[in-house]
């Protein structure tokens, strides 16, 4: 179970003072640029005093995924306990690394829906692809029960301006206060589930210490052939001193967690369903939803959904990815086959140009190079300018009804003015373009390019064979699994 005495922490015992004058409501800060958001990890490893909990669907072998695994093996040194789950999808091939650091007394590793063919999960698929479909997409870290970070990024240099050829474009919110209690109860929910297994069960022999020195070992020695290009220390500490600051600017609102319960995978989903309180809340609408998100997939429910709302005068504006930007082909034919009918209706559409300037200057992008893509993968909404959610739900069917999602919902119209500025950098014309249509109603792109306007009548920069396959894509009956 989640760390109980949080109060015993020096952070904790801040936090509650906090929280005194804050009577009902918990503090947030959104993390809009890469560099920073991954500090901030890497800072809550060194603050940690009793425990570091950590949800996440992907965590690269990279150099980030490397750093932030060797920080949190320095914190279970220190007596820190560490629990990690992480969804299966991506880890082929990771089970002996992964069993070695789970032979630390402090660090106890579960995996989510594990595939049963260690070595060849094609035959999952084949016999068993109802289970193996379902994903666990969290991106949860929690600190002592304390200090919490929610949103949309995993773990791997894509997520943190460290790509030198692609990076995404993202957001996170960080929390102290009663809803990380929330969160470390979302938690403790995935954690105890049937559907985590432990990783020493899925090994074909116990991993020793010797195992996780060597382990370590090569980590390290990778580490230092890879380096972090940013001064991470020095980063790491700047924040550190900063921290009094940082969590007196804290915005205090009412906030919560909005999540998928595991145990609801193969049932009816829940009253909790993150879908079905995103339509609940859709019908209290009066004047506005701005919406990122990497996928944008609609079917005839959310079409409808909102066309009803455009026309009793809420305004919608949604910025999802091109076809260049986006890294799912499939995702991308599953948006564009209702993207003319939700312009039609009145909805404002913009995409993300591959080459955003938005996304090399996150942060100290120096090691970025002019040609490198652009991609998005912020899952953030602002309802009536009150109130926002930040997490891992896309709008597409797969965050709807197959895999389980997180985030955080928090009514503050000061905290929402700050997440409609990201979103608006995001629709200006030099990161984006506006999908709109021409006297004959077909789409036409616009966008501006040192300082001119430019029209498309095709999706942009995109060559026939793209735009061919995701013509096709569209014809099949898949659009319930993007």
């Amino acid at each position: 179970m989640a760390f109980k005495d949080y109060k015993e922490t020096v952070i904790g015992r801040k936090i509650v003072g906090m929280e005194m004058t804050h009577p009902g409501e918990s503090g947030f800060a959104i993390m809009r640029n890469s560099v920073p958001a991954y500090t901030s990890r890497i800072m809550l490893t060194e603050l940690a005093e009793k425990s570091l909990d950590l949800q996440y669907y992907i965590w690269e072998a990279d150099a980030t995924g490397r750093i932030f695994a060797d920080r949190l093996i320095r914190a279970a040194d220190r007596g820190v306990r560490v629990r990690i789950l992480v969804d299966d999808m991506n880890l082929s091939d990771s089970d002996a690394t992964i069993a070695s650091l789970d032979a630390h007394q402090h660090i106890e590793i579960r995996i989510f829906n594990p595939f049963s063919h260690r070595s060849k999960r094609y035959l999952d698929f084949l016999t068993d692809l109802k289970r193996v479909n379902h994903r666990m997409h969290n991106k949860i870290m929690v600190m002592d029960n304390t200090l919490a970070i929610v949103g949309g990024r995993n773990i791997g240099n894509h997520y943190f301006g460290v790509d030198t050829q692609a990076n995404f474009r993202d957001l996170d919110i960080a929390a102290a206060g009663p809803v990380v209690r929330e969160v470390s109860s979302t938690f403790d929910r995935f954690w105890n589930s049937d559907w985590s297994v432990p990783i020493k069960t899925l090994v074909d022999r116990p991993y020793t210490q010797e195992d996780l020195q060597t382990a370590i070992s090569v980590m390290r020695k990778k580490i230092e052939e890879h380096d972090y290009p940013y001064p991470l220390d020095e980063d790491v500490a700047d924040l550190m001193s900063e921290l009094e600051n940082i969590l007196d600017d804290l915005i205090w609102a009412p906030g919560t967690v909005i999540w998928d319960d595991p145990e609801d995978i193969d049932a009816q989903p829940g009253d909790d369903n993150i879908d079905r309180k995103f339509y609940e809340k859709m019908a209290t609408l009066s004047t506005e939803m701005l919406v990122e998100s990497a996928y944008f997939v609609t079917r005839e429910r959310g079409v409808e959904t909102a066309r009803k709302l455009i026309d009793r005068g809420v305004r919608i504006r949604v910025l999802t990815n091109s076809l260049l930007s986006n890294d799912v082909l499939a995702a991308h034919a599953g948006y564009a086959k209702n993207r003319t009918e939700l312009v039609k209706n009145g909805l404002e559409l913009y995409e993300l140009r591959p080459d955003a300037g938005t996304i090399r200057n996150s942060g100290r992008q120096s090691i970025v190079s002019a040609e490198s893509m652009a991609a998005l993968h912020t899952k953030a909404l602002v309802f009536d300018r009150e109130s926002v959610f930040i997490g891992s739900f896309n709008l597409d069917p797969r965050s709807a009804n197959i895999n389980t999602e997180a985030g955080l919902y928090v009514e503050s119209p000061e905290l929402a003015q700050e997440v409609i500025a990201f979103l608006d950098e995001g629709v200006t014309l030099e990161n984006s373009y506006r999908v709109t249509l021409d006297e004959k109603g077909d789409l036409v792109w616009i966008t501006e390019i040192e300082g001119k306007e430019v029209r498309y009548t095709k999706d942009p920069e995109s060559s026939f064979w793209q735009r061919f396959m995701s013509g096709f894509i569209q014809m099949l009956p898949v659009q319930g699994q993007l």
